[in-house]
């Protein structure tokens, strides 16, 4: 027997979340609306949904107060934000927070519901991606959002956790910006490759002993990016 995934809906306009609700209801999915934050919070902490949909303009607590607070707390749901704001430092905000979708309303439902089903593919697969990995002094714990260098605590951006997964699970292999566009933001075209690059050298001035001198977090140039473990050797153009 197929288990139906369970998609919370936060959402304040009462029309919207009606809306919301039946077409996900007839797609097959258990769906659980509310149109508060706090109780979109709660609901995420407690009952962990498999996906969460999220309004960015809610009462009292926001929907990015939301998604940071959740991402706190070390739940690794997909959350798909939705806003009627469609200014690109706004979609940026919110996905640097941790959301892994972003739709600006108003919205088709044909386009959403095929969005939905990406993000829940993609959270299917979580056992083809490595727990941990340990290289030079830095230890990662991807399931538990933790990462050490030298004894010490790094804060990584939930993003960050993700590039560097992906590049650990095809270690020695080039992953192109595309593909780390699409696999870690779920997108072909936004964010632009610049942000790969960014999270990147956030990544590499973090982890890297010389971040200028990578010995792990490498750049093929014209390509994209590559991890080597420990027996890797320092590139000096990377």
């Amino acid at each position: 027997m197929t288990v139906k995934k369970r998609i919370l809906v936060v959402e304040d306009d009462t029309a919207i979340l009606r809306g919301l609700t039946d077409n996900l209801r007839f797609e097959g999915y258990d769906v659980i609306p509310t149109r508060g934050g706090d109780e979109g919070l709660r609901i995420i902490l407690e009952e962990e949904p498999d996906l969460v949909i999220l309004d960015i303009m809610l009462p009292a607590l926001s929907g990015y107060d939301v998604c940071r607070r959740a991402r706190k707390e070390g739940k690794m749901m997909p959350i798909l934000m939705l806003t009627a704001r469609a200014q690109e430092v706004d979609r940026v905000m919110g996905l640097d927070l941790g959301a892994d979708d972003y739709v600006t309303k108003p919205f088709s439902i044909p386009e959403l519901m095929a969005r939905i089903r990406a993000l829940l593919r993609r959270a299917e697969g979580p056992s083809l991606l490595p727990d941990h990995v340990t290289f030079g002094d830095v230890r990662v714990e991807f399931g538990k959002y933790e990462a050490i260098k030298g004894g010490e605590t790094v804060r990584l951006a939930p993003k960050e956790f993700g590039v560097l997964r992906l590049l650990v699970a095809r270690e020695g292999k080039v992953v192109t910006r595309t593909d780390l566009l699409h696999e870690v933001w779920g997108y072909d075209h936004f964010p632009t490759t610049r942000t790969v690059d960014n999270h990147m050298a956030s990544l590499r001035a973090k982890l890297e002993d010389d971040a200028a001198r990578p010995a792990h977090l490498l750049t093929v140039h014209g390509v994209g990016y590559k991890f080597v473990g420990n027996a890797g050797k320092r590139s000096p153009d990377s």
